[in-house]
């Protein structure tokens, strides 16, 4: 789990830390925009031939099939450029935070797509040399094309990083309360598992006699200056007694709660917490054999 989350504003419900691309969804979506820039430079370099052939008035008397031909080449790779950046936003989409970068990003195909036709297709209108008959087929058709293919460039319903984060947190719930994981789409449930792994954790390490299903307690470093939430990522403990809270401002709540002020991951001295805590029975140093049976079920957490 990344140590560098930060909150979902104005998320709600079983919030925790704010979703981010994993690398390999961020390779897949770098991989994506490639072939989507070679898709569309191949598109504008075949608009580009289609204005140098109209200049050099190859379409005045005949040709029409060519024309139509480069139309429909543009279109294609418009097309295909425009799903693959789509694909690639849904494996690593912009955040709301910043609308116009967001704009841009989920927008951009279309952009592209009336850069690489509109140039064209008004030359192909304006062109007073060329055969009407070519004009108004080819015309109309590369009009056509050019709303069809922006079309595709149109994300209508874009991804974002606060909707991932929302979908994330409802799917960890969902898996940790056991309910059909309707919200667990194939971009969050990998990081919302990792969530539910945390608590699960928690609530082992925290099994006693006394409350044997453990707790969804935890103590973290308190964010600086009052702030809602730490600048620098913290782990969480077991209890506000362990050795590396002494002496600090210390906050306590659920898993999830920590989550949302950066204390992103549970600690990796469990064992040592536990017996810091009492959560463990009390387990005797470890050169003692008569204290193992005594100590088993702290092998729990």
């Amino acid at each position: 789990m990344s140590d560098n989350e930060t909150s979902a504003p104005g998320a709600q419900g079983d919030v925790t830390k704010a979703w981010k691309a994993t690398e390999e969804q961020k390779s897949a979506a770098s991989r994506l925009r490639i072939f989507a820039a070679i898709a569309w430079v191949a598109a504008i370099g075949t608009e580009i031939a289609g204005i140098v052939m109209l200049k050099q008035h190859r379409f005045d008397h005949g040709n029409m099939g060519l024309l139509i031909g480069l139309l429909v080449v543009i279109a294609a790779c418009a097309i295909a450029g425009n799903l693959m950046w789509k694909k690639a936003n849904r494996q690593d989409p912009a955040s709301r935070a910043n609308p116009a970068r967001f704009a841009f990003q989920n927008q951009l195909g279309a952009i592209i797509t009336l850069i690489a036709f509109v140039p064209l297709v008004v030359l192909i209108f304006m062109d007073k040399d060329m055969d009407p008959n070519t004009k108004k087929v080819a015309g109309g058709i590369g009009a056509a094309l050019a709303i069809a293919a922006t079309m595709f460039g149109i994300d209508f319903k874009p991804a974002s990083v606060e909707q991932y984060t929302q979908d994330m947190n409802q799917c960890a719930a969902q898996i940790k309360s056991n309910q059909p994981t309707t919200a667990c789409s194939p971009e969050v449930a990998s990081q919302a598992q990792d969530i539910a792994k945390d608590s699960a954790t928690v609530a082992d390490a925290t099994k006693t006699p006394q409350n044997p299903a453990g707790q969804d307690v935890v103590y973290w470093i308190a964010p600086e200056n009052g702030a809602k939430r730490a600048s620098t990522p913290h782990v969480f403990h077991l209890c506000a007694d362990v050795s590396t809270l002494r002496g600090k401002t210390v906050n306590h709540g659920s898993v999830t709660e920590a989550y949302a002020e950066n204390a992103t991951r549970i600690t990796k001295q469990i064992t040592m917490e536990q017996g810091q805590c009492g959560f463990a029975a009390k387990a005797a140093p470890v050169a003692a054999p008569v204290a193992a049976p005594a100590a088993a079920p702290a092998t729990a957490g």
